[in-house]
């Protein structure tokens, strides 16, 4: 039998053991939450973001409270969730300049995750490491964590937390350069999902006119054309002889005479310039980076602005769900549809966008044998030359969509010296505005080589090419207004300031004099580029372009901007109708 000493003995370790089990794990759950602390005071700055970012980290681990209830394992997950949300929002920076944002989760799909393992191929074998390891460090925090937390207390503290983002949210709503900065990335993610909530609810995906008692009308071909690709009809003579259509995106491209004191060399003026001597000016939807704003306009002629808020992801978002489009008009007309895209297809759903907008064959960068999404503009001209090649024996004339990157940022190295042009000086501006320029003049005369190339080569084709600058680069607010605040462009841009919108579409014919310029006026939004190209190529336009150029003439080249966007809107409502604009 135990004596007095030895019970009380037994009773102290038993009380030591309580307390190391109780201790213990309140020790590592503690230490948990100051890393996640930590990691959070590290990535954000300023006392606002400190704040939204900690109620985001309050809101993460409520959440999985209300799942799980064990506060150790909902503390690990929620640091390492959180760390890996912060590296995955400086990946997507170092890409697109962007951090990640509510939508990135929003539209998750396919090509996101290809594109991801494309550009880092050993990243599946990593993931499976990384859950090999996490899954046993887990299943220990779950069996060894002796706490529990009630339900009723984490949907309190869920409610709280989420009532009080969306407070500080609406309070100080995100400015539009703040994505763009490179910090605050949960801050940015957590007040980024309110944004999108509201614009969901409020408008929906697209901005359009709501659903009339009648259908709105536009013509019983049209919605024909929307639910199929028909072949070419009596309006489009499959017989007619077509030019060969070549549009030709020109990375960053603007004037640069725009500006104040910027110094040119001679002849600079002539690129920029069409088949009748014209200089006409294309109004984009960007400014200093997103090309697939852009792209988006001349492929469906329909305006990104309409997306509002959400216009970052369009292409994705209207993947397989926008039917309508340049290339499916010159499709139904006979034309073998082509797109030569300079990076991974699976970037932001290139290639499910644009084969749903009618590109019949896309090829991307690993097509062309390539694995840097940046080449000299030659090579595009050449794998160009390659497809006409390819299809002479067809006899279909060929619609293709060129991209030129030589004139990619960054300015401030020299990009490929040995390419300079013969005779070459610096005209005597910034060095980075200098660069800028021999870029351009590297393009000039890569063009002027390529369209020599088919009127040798082809000299019984005819060739319609219309090129335009898909967005100003992002030193134009150095040349346009130096010195000019942060704060003061982002009102600029904000507000459409044309002097940061404005580029330039030119219109040239090999072997061929463009039938009808009567669309090509001296400035036009982007979104009304598949007119032109079809007027000056000859072919009939659909209803739905017939439609659009009534209010092009209306508008006098505006479009999104008409009548504060009701143009666009009820535009949007009739292809909704028509059945070419799906599931938004």
């Amino acid at each position: 039998m135990p004596t007095a000493a030895e019970r009380g003995m037994s009773e102290s370790i038993r009380a030591q053991s309580r307390g190391a089990r109780f201790f213990v794990p309140a020790g590592l759950i503690i230490a948990v939450h100051l890393a996640g602390l930590v990691v959070l005071l590290t990535s954000e700055y300023g006392p606002f973001a400190i704040t939204l970012a900690m109620l985001a980290w309050v809101f993460v681990n409520c959440f999985l409270l209300l799942v799980l209830q064990r506060p150790g394992i909902c503390a690990a997950i929620a640091v390492t969730l959180i760390v890996i949300l912060i590296e995955l929002s400086r990946f997507k920076f170092g890409i697109l300049q962007l951090t990640l944002t509510f939508l990135d989760f929003l539209i998750i799909d396919r090509d996101t995750f290809s594109f991801l393992l494309s550009v880092f191929p050993r990243l599946q074998t990593q993931l499976i490491m990384a859950g090999i390891i996490a899954v046993p460090l887990l299943w220990l925090a779950w069996r060894f964590d002796p706490f529990r937390v009630r339900r009723r207390l984490a949907l309190i503290g869920l409610a709280a937390s989420i009532a009080s983002i969306s407070a500080m949210s609406v309070a100080w709503p995100e400015q539009p350069w703040e994505p763009f900065q490179g910090i605050n990335h949960i801050s940015n993610l957590a007040r980024s999902g309110v944004v999108a909530v509201s614009r969901l609810a409020s408008t929906g995906w697209i901005e359009a006119d709501p659903p009339a008692n009648a259908p709105l009308r536009l013509a019983p071909e049209a919605h024909a054309a929307g639910r199929s690709a028909l072949p070419p009809d009596a309006a489009c003579d499959a017989d007619a002889k077509r030019p060969h259509i070549i549009m030709l995106l020109d990375e960053s491209s603007f004037d640069v005479r725009s500006a104040p004191g910027i110094k040119v060399p001679a002849g600079y003026a002539d690129y920029f310039k069409s088949i009748d001597g014209k200089q006409r000016t294309m109004m984009a939807e960007a400014t200093g980076g997103p090309t697939w704003y852009t792209e988006f306009n001349v492929l469906t002629g329909l305006s990104a602005r309409s997306f509002g808020d959400l216009k970052f992801y369009v292409t994705r978002i209207t993947a397989g769900r926008v039917t309508r489009g340049l290339p499916q008009a010159l499709r139904n007309c006979g034309y073998k549809t082509f797109s030569l895209y300079p990076t991974y297809g699976n970037f932001l759903g290139a290639r499910t966008f644009q084969k749903g907008a009618g590109v019949g064959h896309f090829v991307d960068m690993a097509d062309m044998g390539v694995n840097q999404d940046m080449q000299p503009d030659k090579f595009y001209f050449d794998q160009a030359l390659k497809v006409f090649a390819r299809e002479q024996s067809q006899q279909a004339p060929v619609f293709m969509f060129v991209y030129l990157t030589a004139n990619h940022f960054p300015w401030t190295d020299v990009y490929r010296p040995d390419l300079t042009p013969p005779g070459w000086t610096p005209p005597g501006n910034t060095a980075e505005v200098d660069e800028y320029i021999r870029r351009q003049t590297m393009t000039a005369n890569d063009y002027r080589e390529f369209t020599e190339r088919l009127k040798r080569d082809y000299p019984d084709q005819s060739f319609l090419v219309l090129r335009f600058g898909d967005h100003q680069p992002a030193i134009s607010q150095k040349m346009l207004e130096p010195g000019i605040d942060q704060a003061t462009l982002a009102k600029r841009v904000m507000a459409a300031d044309p002097r940061y919108f404005s580029t330039y579409y030119a219109i040239d014919g090999i072997n061929y004099q463009p039938r009808n310029l009567s669309s090509a006026l001296e400035t036009l939004d982007a979104a009304y580029i598949p007119l032109v190209l079809q007027e000056a190529a000859g072919i009939p336009l659909d209803p739905t372009f017939a439609e659009q150029k009534s209010i092009m003439l209306r508008c006098k080249g505006a479009f999104y901007d008409c009548r504060k966007g009701a143009e666009a809107r009820r535009f949007n409502r009739l292809l909704i109708d028509a059945g070419m604009i799906k599931g938004l």
